[in-house]
């Protein structure tokens, strides 16, 4: 267990200024027990009251600010994170465990996050309606404006702890709403240095909060009739849980999947399993949209699974903050204990490992997994480690039934050079996005971002993640004849 010997906790932000509690929150650092990250607090019952009425009463204000201020806050907030870049991956890394390379592209797209945040805040457009469609409505025409929803709880998780939580406190200073931030108890101290930035830049007292705190006061949150929209990024079944509990306040849950990827029999191979390497093992396994499930035309089978165990051998397993790591370590050993487990359920039920498979501390060795059936947990959940599940198929159609057989909806990879192959996927794949000649792991930060069936409701992206963060309003004008 990590100690707080010699570390000074980091202050928690509340609505605009920096306290301290009773209860200190030492980080631990993946795979290295005993070495702390660092220190925080948890916020008080009391603390987080103060909180949600401070950004009550700050969306008086915030939902008047007009469109440059708001912009100008977004901007200097990227800004302030891209001059910190080589103080904020590296702590990514030691409280995330993500390598340090990956440490910094998120860093990166956190900065393009709010630029992006910054521009669509200017850009916020309405609608002309005509009303003429019958004689009674003559000489009206309708305008529709979209108007801040109000106070906003944000949840976000730890595999992302930077860029995940700027896709819920950019879009929210973009629409003019006070934003509460529940950052993930495992690693919190990066958007506690980035809360810094966002007080240098002047966002409005009280629109912004960022406190970690303990599973109850979170509860507290889901169920608050303060907050208007609640902005959930995690797993899929405390996901569902919240929403059942949320009240009338409007819900978007961003949650997970087991994504599956077709390599066709017109793939480009190298460049399959190219993808395939980092979508199904970087930073472990450990995202939402991580490869899973690899449906590989017969014809290239045993081609693609020669290069892709030759790939393996190749990655680099170690120190996160080792500019050559390649995988790091799993976010505790619990998870690494049930990735173990549900290996050897599969095997047990016939699968067969072609690589990997075996665990030291928190690190998991990349693992190619074959001959697995359809209800193994290895193919039935959320694996949210380094493995992948490897299954052949002699028609086409039989790959995109296997990748909706899955309760689960985010994202699909299809490696193909025939359009109409292309065109069936996106018609007949039931999930948020089809990804061409590319693993399901690719997102760009203004797309549309999101799923279907278990994998959540709504979606992320700066403006689709607006939408919901506003209400449309109408205003007829009649002219009197």
């Amino acid at each position: 267990m990590a100690t707080l010997t010699g570390l000074r906790p980091h202050p928690i932000y509340l609505a605009g200024r920096w306290v301290e509690s009773p209860d200190v929150l030492v980080i631990e650092r993946p795979g290295y027990p005993g070495e702390p990250a660092g220190a925080t607090y948890l916020a008080t019952a009391a603390q987080y009251d103060e909180a949600v009425d401070a950004a009550v009463a700050a969306f008086e204000t915030t939902r008047r600010m007009p469109g440059y201020e708001r912009a100008r806050i977004l901007h200097e907030i990227s800004a302030g994170i891209r001059a910190r870049r080589e103080e904020l991956a590296p702590l990514i890394a030691l409280e995330a465990g993500k390598p340090i390379r990956d440490a910094l592209t998120e860093v990166d797209r956190a900065v393009i996050t709010f630029r992006l945040g910054a521009e669509e805040a200017e850009r916020m457009y309405g609608e002309v309606i005509p009303m003429d469609s019958g004689p009674a409505s003559r000489g009206r025409i309708g305008i529709v404006r979209r108007f801040p929803i109000g106070p906003i709880a944000g949840i976000s998780p730890f595999n992302f702890p930077l860029n995940l939580a700027a896709h819920k406190v950019a879009p929210a200073i973009a629409t003019g709403n006070p934003i509460v931030l529940k950052p993930p108890s495992k690693d919190p101290l990066v958007m506690l240095a980035v809360a810094e930035i966002i007080d240098a830049a002047g966002a409005p007292h009280g629109s912004v909060s960022i406190l970690p705190m303990s599973r109850a006061l979170g509860d507290r949150m889901v169920e608050d009739e303060r907050f208007k929209l609640l902005s959930f990024t995690g797993s899929p079944a405390v996901g569902w849980r919240m929403k059942a509990r949320a009240g009338k306040k409007k819900v978007v849950l961003e949650l997970g999947g087991n994504a599956g990827v077709i390599v066709d029999e017109s793939a480009d191979l190298d460049w399959a399993v190219k993808r395939v390497l980092l979508g199904a093992f970087a930073y472990a396994g450990q995202v939402c949209i991580s490869v899973q499930r690899i449906f590989v035309h017969d014809a290239v089978r045993d081609a693609f699974l020669e290069r892709l165990v030759a790939g393996i051998a190749r990655l680099n397993v170690g120190d996160p903050l080792d500019p050559q790591t390649d995988v790091g370590p799993m976010v505790d050993e619990g998870v690494v204990a049930r990735t173990a487990e549900w290996v050897a359920e599969a095997v047990a039920s016939g699968a067969r490992i072609l690589a990997g498979g075996t665990a030291d501390g928190c690190f998991f060795a990349p693992t190619v997994i074959v001959d697995a059936p359809r209800d193994a947990k290895v193919c039935t959940e959320e694996a949210f480690a380094p493995l992948v599940v490897v299954e052949s198929f002699a028609d086409f159609d039989r790959a995109i039934r296997g990748v909706n057989d899955s309760r689960f909806g985010l994202q699909a990879g299809v490696f193909t050079n025939d359009l109409a192959h292309s065109w069936h996927a996106f018609e007949e794949l039931h999930v948020g996005g089809v990804i061409i000649n590319d693993i399901p792991t690719y997102r760009v930060d203004h797309m549309p971002y999101g799923g279907v069936k278990d994998s959540g409701v709504g979606r992320e992206g700066l403006r689709f993640a607006m939408e919901d963060m506003t209400e449309p309003r109408i205003m007829v004008v009649a002219q009197p004849t």
